[in-house]
């Protein structure tokens, strides 16, 4: 490299420092990705502008971009429009979106935390679900990318869960939060993201990596799009947090209440158990709160005929 101010390439040394290969940069050229280089004498010589084109390049692939929307991507800028936003952009849908870090888990741990032995038929499926990520190159530990989400494996699994019932309960609530979130998204697109990116189409298209972005964004625009992505990023899950919250303190409060008014408390084996009225639980429900329902029940009861049995004894005794 050239002891120059201006910095200089031969394509070896250009792929040294980009991580590319010279077949790669080759490849790049022949597609229009990269720039030609300065042809001198019978060498070809690169600058700090190709070094920073072919980092652009990995890090959108990386991304998922496709290399025929990155030279579009590309090709946008080299006409003016400016792709800084829309790197910005970018950047800001592919962030986290939560504030939990991946963790690392051994296999040995993996056993002990799952009944204390190996299941590879179990852990193939963790892996296909993504709870884990193999390592390359070590096979008896994992990437953890939600440790939060493989606690509460844990715990449904020493709570007597089946791991076959869990990645089965996993897989179905899988979809339905895709659900949520693609509704989030098809939302905010449309009653936020118009403004900046022109109508749903063109928006779906900017935020989307498997999609092409869409080349009428500005570089301001993208810019502020890129903003409001950082504001409403927590909001999605917040929302669902609040939701769920409601759900389960409705949901299993019916829930209580039904198999209380089928059943009442728990009775010894008999013809038919004895039905609570539903005013009864209502009543007991206002005294002692949902969640004590069938506590109380059970040790009144239990009083009821304690009472009894020394009623009966003093009548005797008599």
């Amino acid at each position: 490299m050239s002891d120059q101010a201006v910095a200089e390439y031969r394509i070896e040394d250009l792929a040294h420092h980009s991580g590319a290969t010279v077949r790669t940069i080759r490849a790049y050229q022949d597609r229009g990705l990269l720039p030609k280089p300065e042809r001198r004498g019978r060498s070809n010589v690169y600058r700090d502008t190709h070094l920073a084109r072919l980092r652009q390049i990995a890090d959108l692939l990386d991304r998922g971009y496709t290399l025929a929307s990155i030279k579009e991507l590309l090709e946008a800028w080299d006409a003016g429009r400016g792709l800084g936003g829309v790197l910005g952009l970018v950047a800001e849908v592919h962030g986290p979106w939560t504030d939990e870090e991946a963790d690392r888990i051994s296999r040995a741990e993996l056993n002990e935390r799952f009944g204390g032995t190996s299941d590879d038929t179990a852990v193939d499926e963790a892996c296909e679900l993504g709870v884990l990520e193999r390592i390359p190159g070590r096979e008896d530990e994992f990437l953890v990318p939600s440790p939060q989400e493989l606690a509460v494996a844990a715990e449904l699994y020493a709570a007597g869960v089946p791991l076959a019932a869990i990645t089965g309960h996993l897989r179905e609530l899988r979809g339905q939060v895709e659900h949520i979130a693609s509704r989030f998204l098809e939302f905010t697109t449309e009653h936020v993201f118009a403004r900046y990116l022109g109508h749903h189409t063109e928006a779906t298209a900017a935020i989307d990596p498997a999609c092409a972005v869409e080349l009428t964004l500005t570089d301001a625009a993208a810019t502020a799009a890129a903003a409001m992505v950082r504001r409403l990023r927590p909001l999605a899950q917040q929302t669902v947090d609040a939701e769920l919250a409601r759900a389960m303190r409705v949901l299993a409060t019916r829930h209580l209440q039904r198999h209380l008014g089928a059943a009442g408390p728990p009775q010894p084996p008999g013809p038919s158990p004895v039905a609570l009225p539903a005013e009864t639980v209502r009543a007991v429900q206002e005294l002692v709160g949902a969640e004590n329902v069938a506590a109380f029940v059970r040790a009144a009861t239990e009083r009821e005929l304690q009472a009894r049995t020394m009623n009966e004894l003093a009548r005797r005794g008599g």
